[in-house]
């Protein structure tokens, strides 16, 4: 199978190949001919194998074929979770739309939004945006979604975690009914499916891996050891292994920090990445990483969707999520395209009864190991989910009525219109 026999125009082609692609993922190969036949798809894959492109190339194709003259309303919206995801989204639409007469911005919060506005104002084809920033530009009359003829919801069931369906719903009142629905997802919830069936006209169906899998190339490891010599280990990992590029992710804003503060007392060089960063730091850390300038990138599950960095070798949880199908997220920063990777986890007694939620999802037990000198201790801290499982049972409750406890905070916070639309 080659990108010419999905049917994809010869612009397009030109630019895959400069992107040095060959041969189509799965996803692509089985979304972009379903999106051009003019279909709604309800897609999923696993993270990293593609799914920007399989919905990106066929969107910039049917548009490119439809296009109006002079005039450029927004015809295409792709909506995302994070501000770092959109980035990412914006820059694979201006590669693949390159040879294209196509024009595209990204608008997200925790920039100022004047510049934004102005490139709005002298007329766009595509418009990539979060939820909260673009209601927040239609509400000043800055946009208008009344010509929209594609829609993309990219990370879809990340949305509904972080509590974006009310503005989601208030996004879709303001486009026109007739237009193509893409929903693309890394899974296949009970409430994806449910926002799929207000949002998809007889949609095609479409699974590109087994729901919740992991990438075959990620090798998975558990190391037991006691909840005071985390960092310790962590340290002696990074070192001893000549680590050059570690994704780390912890529960919490506040762990996030810390964790970054003793690996620089280690001289290991480090930033972290959350939902309390500016922008500017968010993107100066990112750039770093990506770069080599900084070996250690400290992260919250808020950058479990947004991030991209190619041959990224290791992905360590620092902290275990409490939500299983995070873990899937998190690992599969690493493993991306079909790339080697490594994803360690350390665990104390007290998470033990999120690995066993863990492996239930993937059906397949993970392999661990325990260090001499870092051995796990036998007692269990009162509260925690080894002694009271009641923890881990309304983690998953918590899931169905919005996420994590960062999550669920961020979903409170949400109730106020303008700090949410500035996330």
């Amino acid at each position: 199978m080659s990108f010419k026999s999905l049917g994809l125009s010869d612009a397009l082609l030109k630019a895959v190949q400069e992107k040095g692609y060959t041969t189509p993922s799965p996803i692509q190969e089985k979304a972009i001919p379903l999106i051009l036949e003019g279909r709604d798809v309800l897609a999923s894959a696993q993270t990293g194998t593609g799914k920007t492109a399989g919905f990106t190339l066929p969107m910039l194709q049917i548009l490119e074929a439809t296009k109006k003259a002079r005039h450029r309303p927004i015809r295409a919206l792709i909506l995302t979770p994070t501000r770092e995801l959109a980035a990412q989204v914006y820059d694979n639409v201006r590669e693949y739309g390159t040879h294209l007469n196509m024009r595209s911005t990204v608008v997200f919060g925790g920039v100022k939004a004047k510049a934004q506005i102005a490139t709005i104002r002298q007329g766009i084809d595509v418009l990539v945006a979060t939820p909260g920033r673009l209601l927040d530009l239609e509400s000043q009359g800055a946009l208008s979604l009344k010509r929209i003829e594609i829609l993309v919801l990219d990370e879809a069931d990340r949305m509904l975690d972080m509590g974006f369906l009310r503005d989601i719903k208030k996004i879709m009142s303001l486009m026109p009914s007739k237009r193509q629905n893409l929903l693309f997802s890394a899974t296949f919830s009970k409430e994806i499916r449910q926002l799929a069936g207000g949002i998809l006209h007889n949609p095609a169906l479409v699974e590109a891996t087994p729901e919740n899998s992991t990438a075959e190339k990620v090798v998975q490891k558990i190391y037991r050891v006691d909840k005071g010599k985390k960092t310790e280990l962590l340290t002696k990992l990074i070192s001893e292994g000549n680590w050059k590029q570690v994704l780390i992710f912890t529960r919490t804003k506040h762990g996030a920090n810390k964790l970054t503060k003793k690996l620089i007392q280690s001289e290991i060089s480090a930033a972290a990445i959350h939902g309390n960063k500016s922008q500017g730091a968010r993107t100066k850390a990112l750039a770093g990483f990506k770069s080599n300038d900084v070996r250690v990138l400290v992260a919250t599950d808020i950058a479990a969707r947004g991030l991209d960095i190619p041959l990224l070798p290791h992905v360590v949880n620092y902290e275990l999520p409490n939500i299983p199908e995070d873990y899937v997220h998190r690992i599969g920063r690493t493993g991306r395209a079909g790339a080697k990777g490594e994803a360690i986890s350390l665990v104390c007694i007290e998470e033990m009864e999120y690995v066993r939620g863990i492996e239930k999802l993937l059906k397949q037990q993970l392999a661990s190991e325990i260090i001499e000198g870092f051995e796990p201790n036998n007692t269990t801290e009162p509260g925690k989910p080894n002694s009271k499982k009641s923890n881990f049972r309304n983690s998953q409750r918590q899931r169905s009525r919005g996420g994590s406890s960062e999550n669920k905070n961020r979903n409170n916070s949400g109730r106020n219109r303008n700090k949410n639309r500035r996330r």
